[in-house]
């Protein structure tokens, strides 16, 4: 339901911990989270060729593109720019794009490899139900912008209709409750933190239509104009679709929403685990917010059997409950309308769906041009059906030495950090044998699942564009639902394996790392081994690292929320990362604005630790197999660390930076090598940093964490 979407978006995002911050804008992009569904032990829908594999390394010689450097940069002033000068002075953001950057790379191929795919299936012969019939028939329809655009608003009468029925405290209740709605608060089905083995439900603040609260509410000139576009987008497409008054029913949902953007917690205060979680029966829950019939909504959302709730911010939803009772019901209509309208707008033609463009992607983003049809219909396939693609994907672009090799890959990374544990000088033998029994039980996940979704009760018609759209998002809860009563599915994937990402899941103590990211420079099975451990090694080790970040730190080895921290440890830890946070807060991308260190923590961390588990297991390495040759006048450890500058090379449009600052939890590229590499003492040794280089750190001023 887009209820769920968007709430489940905040909720995961909580607990599963990404390391890429190069994301398509909302708008761009056909659904940004995709939940996970129930799976089976389906086979492929068609044979595909193995992936090619070549004998050299794809990038340069051994991995690293040495003619994209500035060499007239020295390293320790600016090693973001000495490994990507030139790349950076050179390179322009394409017109469709926010960002650019390997990620960016990385996805656009893996769309095309997607649309080669999809292309294939729709020449078969598709009997009805069929996995070939659904992609093909999800994919012609929204490729069929003519037919799209003589429908136009048309498909959304029926609904439209039902708002507009609307006449009671219950009937609106359903209507917040609906798989299709935007309402004040927001619900999603997550492990339950208590007890690992079981689901539970979540709740907390929704209903804003901007990023985030400071787009209400910022007095800065930049923000009062994305105000006033975005009450003219809204304007615009309650307009296309027939609602009269609606300038002045803009000018209310924006009040709306600037009362409930005034009560939202910040996103630091809602990554914060000990404020988030407050698990209550949903008796107690109604005593924080009385105003909404949370027995009514379950119970329309099939949950009425739930025990326990986990509500993420209080204080939010009391305050939304008052914002509720005291706003007439003809205006949370209007707000009901206009959010099912902005939800589904890429489903009803071209009108609506370049008004979408020309606020999320132009005005918030930057973006000058909508990427081409045939790559959003790739992606809308990808992002709604990706394992029904995903299974070919494998076959072709996935060959089982690159599975095997990351194995081996992450043994070393487990194996080193291991001994970073044993021997680090701030934490007592008790948090030490207690941080030891959690990485024991770390469980990764490479490549792809190992069973697929399966998708034989999910029905797509062609034709029908906004009904496909809909009916997606009501497989999804309902296969949600299923699994409720169920012990959780540890088997289970929150994206296909084409992804171009990886992540760390606290509630099962799981590292996932799908195919889509096992390509160079992240990972290259051709390139020389330093590269390897600088890029795919340091994600790793960013991944394990948020195990035992800020907030990764209050789970243990089973999932649950456990303080098995000692007082003493806990004290210093909270020292070092106090000092990070000082660290990242003063760096300033944009005139006027600062990365949030207290936002940013838990992924800073991640890079920190991670990069040096990395060159703690490409040490092992050098150990077990020699000390590697000079390349190009380049050491091991020198290509080590270029490596990781390299991965995170990117270029942002200053309305995507502003909107990252404001609510990313990922430091710009930038920092992500700048800030993180002068913290480490092998660095300083492999490049001669020293007191006259612009990076410089005293020793006493560096942050070593893990």
């Amino acid at each position: 339901m887009t209820i769920n979407k968007l709430l489940l978006a905040g909720a995961i995002s909580l607990v599963l911990t990404g390391c890429n911050n190069d994301s398509e804008p909302a708008a761009q992009a056909a659904s940004t989270l995709q939940s996970a569904p129930a799976q089976t032990q389906a086979t492929a829908p068609a044979e595909s060729p193995k992936a090619m594999v070549s004998n050299t390394a794809e990038l340069g010689n051994w991995g690293i593109e040495l003619d994209q450097m500035d060499p007239s940069t020295e390293a320790g002033d600016d090693f973001a720019r000495y490994v990507n000068g030139l790349w950076l002075d050179t390179f322009e953001i394409p017109p469709d794009r926010a960002t650019y950057g390997i990620f960016t790379t990385l996805r656009d191929r893996s769309t095309k490899q997607v649309s080669d795919i999809i292309a294939e299936l729709s020449e078969m012969d598709a009997a009805p139900g069929s996995i070939e019939q659904k992609v093909r028939d999800y994919y012609t329809t929204w490729m069929d912008v003519e037919a799209i655009n003589t429908k136009g608003a048309a498909p959304l009468k029926v609904h439209l209709d039902e708002i507009a029925a609307i006449d009671s405290e219950e009937s609106l209740m359903k209507a917040f409750a609906g798989l299709h709605a935007t309402a004040p608060f927001g619900v999603g089905i997550i492990p339950d933190p208590a007890d690992t083995t079981r689901y539970t439900l979540f709740a907390g603040q929704a209903g804003l239509g901007m990023p985030d609260r400071e787009y209400y509410l910022s007095d800065e000139e930049k923000y009062q104009e994305i105000r006033s576009v975005y009450t003219d987008y809204m304007k615009t497409v309650m307009q296309l679709a027939g609602i009269d008054d609606a300038e002045a029913k803009a000018a209310a949902i924006l009040a709306l929403e600037t009362r409930l953007a005034e009560v939202h917690w910040t996103p630091a205060e809602s990554r914060d685990i000990k404020k988030i979680y407050n698990p209550m029966s949903p008796e107690a829950l109604g005593e924080v917010a009385p105003e909404f019939n949370w027995s009514l909504i379950l119970d329309e959302l099939g949950l009425s059997s739930i025990e326990s709730i986990v509500v993420a911010q209080p204080s939010a939803l009391d305050a939304s409950g008052d914002i509720y009772s005291d706003t007439a019901m003809a205006t949370w209509k209007d707000y009901l309308a206009y959010h099912f309208i902005r939800n589904n707008a890429a489903a009803l033609g071209d009108a609506f769906d370049e008004a979408n463009f020309g606020f999320f992607s132009k005005t918030l983003n930057g973006i000058e041009e909508q990427r081409d049809r045939w790559k959003r219909g790739s992606d809308l396939v990808n992002n709604n059906m990706g394992e029904a693609v995903g299974q070919i994907y494998v076959k072709r672009h996935f060959p089982a030495e690159s599975k095997q090799k990351m194995d081996d890959l992450v043994a070393n990374l487990r194996s080193a950090f291991e001994e970073r544990i044993a021997g680090n000088d701030w934490m007592d033998d008790e948090t030490k044998a207690q941080a030891k029994r959690k990485l024991d039980t770390f469980e990764p996940k490479i490549g792809y699942p190992e069973k697929w979704i399966d998708y034989g009760s999910l029905q797509i018609t062609a034709g029908d564009m906004l009904g496909n759209s809909l009916r997606v998002t009501e497989f999804e809860w309902q296969q949600e639902l299923d699994r409720l009563d169920g012990p959780v599915d540890r088997e289970l994937w929150g994206y296909p394996p084409q992804t171009v990402n990886a992540s760390y899941n606290p509630l099962l103590n799981q590292i996932t790392f799908p195919a889509g990211i096992l390509q160079p420079p992240f990972f290259d099975p051709n390139a020389d081994p330093a590269v390897n451990y600088g890029a795919i090694g340091g994600v790793i080790g960013h991944e394990i690292g948020h195990g035992f970040d800020d907030q990764g730190r209050r789970f243990d080895e089973t999932g649950k929320i456990r303080d098995w921290w000692t007082e003493a440890s806990d004290e210093a830890f909270s020292k070092r990362s106090g000092r990070l946070i000082e660290q990242y807060s003063g760096y300033s991308p944009v005139d006027g604005m600062t990365i949030d260190g207290e936002l940013t923590l838990g992924e800073n961390i991640g890079d920190l630790g991670g990069l040096e588990m990395a060159y703690s297991a490409y040490q092992r390495h050098k150990e077990q197999h020699g000390e590697p040759p000079v390349l190009d006048g380049f050491t091991g450890d020198q290509r080590f660390f270029m490596s990781w500058a390299q991965v995170w090379r990117a270029k942002y449009r200053d309305e995507a930076m502003r909107q990252q600052l404001l609510t990313g939890p990922h430091s710009p590229p930038e920092y992500r090598i700048n800030g993180v590499v002068r913290n480490i003492a092998a660095w300083y040794t492999a490049f001669d940093v020293d007191q006259s280089n612009e990076l410089y750190l005293p020793v006493e001023d560096r942050v070593s964490i893990w």
